[in-house]
């Protein structure tokens, strides 16, 4: 098998081809807001579940992981780099919006 056809076998599920083997990716509070924003998105029915494609809602999800967005807020102020600051503002803006549209 080439190198090239490994790493794509190897490196399926967000993995990383690294120093000849598949590795996670850094973890960054960055990608940590990324990855609670996407699970908003889920549970709004805005993105399709992989394994369905369907289209779920579960709007007591989507709340529960706004208000944890607005507790890392206040629990980190004072200690994020400015860029994640306004990320995690940001993001906690447009899911507040997403999520009174979506449950009206």
């Amino acid at each position: 098998m080439t190198e090239e056809k490994e790493q794509k076998k190897c490196c399926s599920g967000g993995k990383i081809w690294k120093d000849g083997k598949c590795v996670l990716p850094e973890v960054t509070f960055t990608a940590f807001i990324m990855s609670l924003n996407t699970s908003v998105l889920y549970h709004l029915g805005e993105i399709k579940d992989p394994v369905t494609g369907n289209l779920e809602k579960d709007l007591v999800l989507a709340k529960h992981t706004i208000d944890t967005l607005n507790l890392l807020k206040h629990k980190t102020k004072g200690n994020l780099t400015s860029e994640e600051d306004e990320i995690l503002a940001a993001i906690i803006f447009d899911l507040q919006m997403r999520f009174v549209r979506v449950s009206g």
